[in-house]
């Protein structure tokens, strides 16, 4: 393994922070998959996963057992795991802009079309490999002013020629679920299934705000669309699958569950060909894809104490009781339905309501909603 240090820009005097990642096989070996832990800080199970996906891949690194190249980084964001407020962890957004760290991530595929769509010629691969080039050769021009602006761009350096990206994350409280771009999907399948995926969300591209994963996927996607638009017919094929994985709820740091998602990334990573050895076959999946736009947001209309009816993971039809707010000074009570049938895979930590507060999500089958998918 080759341990790696990145400084990101000081923005304060005396003060650096500094990103690791850790290198495993041949670089530039092929495939390559990157994976990163709580990108938003606060969301820890993602770090407890690759500690014990590093054990793994160091066994069967002595083994010479590492055909690819696999990038890890360990703590995706340093200055959001540094940032406290009376006692209480604040990673989802950075303090000095208030930006959501998984966020305003640059257009990759703008830069590629503009830098090498003339040069696009009959050969898949070759694209591929010019594509990769002039992204990775733009990001080493940049030169950030900030730690935010530093972060965003080292990370994609390090993950912008990947095959295969993998974002770790999770939700206040939530069963196991992925969100990635639909033309990954069948890259991904069989890694929902070894991870026991309750709930897939899937998107074309576009679900808003620019999050570090689907730049990366969309990079391929969007510029294939930009060339045919604009009459070439090179061909490009889709050269990376990157999702979101939701690693259930935030109070679930725990070895049991890290043992076993941390099992399943290496059975993928032996699927790819990245890792020697037969992985057997996934398991039957426990989810049914899901459009992002059939996903529904259950909001609290008055503020009250929550006290919750359904459990995640469970089924629910529209109507169902889900939640119960509950305004202790007017006795005011109100029973929160979905309008529509799905699985309740996330819901809120606090049991104290504002008025608009994000309740709970239920993944549909039926796509109705438009414009910004992403919460923010």
């Amino acid at each position: 393994m080759d341990v790696r240090t990145h400084p990101l820009p000081s923005t304060s005097l005396g003060t650096q922070r500094t990103l690791t990642s850790w290198h495993f096989g041949r670089t530039g070996a092929r495939p390559k998959v990157y994976v990163q832990a709580s990108l938003h800080a606060d969301e820890l199970p993602g770090m407890l996963v690759v500690h014990h996906l590093r054990q793994r891949l160091l066994a069967l690194e002595a083994l010479g057992a590492i055909r690819g190249e696999v990038v890890i980084v360990p703590v995706a964001n340093p200055i959001g795991l540094a940032q406290r407020i009376d006692h209480r962890a604040l990673g989802r957004f950075e303090l000095n802009t208030s930006e959501n760290f998984n966020r305003g991530y640059p257009d990759l595929a703008a830069i590629a079309f503009e830098r090498v769509s003339d040069q696009l010629d009959g050969d898949a691969a070759a694209n591929v490999r010019r594509v990769r080039a002039a992204v990775l050769a733009w990001l080493s021009e940049q030169r950030p002013t900030t730690e935010l602006e530093g972060l965003r761009l080292t990370l994609f350096a390090l993950a912008a020629d990947a095959d295969v990206v993998l974002d770790l994350h999770c939700d206040d409280e939530a069963v196991l679920h992925l969100y990635s771009e639909t033309v990954c999907w069948p890259t991904l399948e069989p890694l929902a299934r070894w991870l026991g995926a309750r709930t897939v969300l899937l998107a074309d591209y576009g679900a808003g705000g620019q999050p570090f994963d689907e730049q990366l996927s969309g990079l391929w996607s969007q510029l294939a669309q930009r060339l045919r638009d604009g009459g070439c017919t090179a061909p490009l094929p889709q050269a990376c699958a990157a999702a979101t994985v939701e690693l259930r709820g935030q109070a679930d740091v725990a070895h049991e569950y890290a043992v076993a998602d941390a099992d399943a990334v290496c059975r993928y990573l032996q699927h790819l060909g990245v890792v020697a050895g037969d992985p057997g076959t996934p398991p039957a999946p426990l989810f049914e894809p899901t459009p992002l736009a059939g996903s529904e947001t259950l909001r609290a209309p008055h503020p009250g104490v929550l006290v919750f009816q359904a459990p995640v993971g469970a089924w629910v039809r529209a109507g169902d009781a889900v939640a119960e707010v509950i305004d202790p000074l007017s006795h005011r009570a109100t029973v929160l339905r979905p309008a529509h049938d799905g699985v309740l895979y996330a819901r809120a930590r606090d049991r104290y309501a504002i008025a608009g507060l994000g309740v709970a999500k239920v993944a549909g089958r039926e796509a109705f909603r438009t414009g910004y998918l992403l919460s923010e």
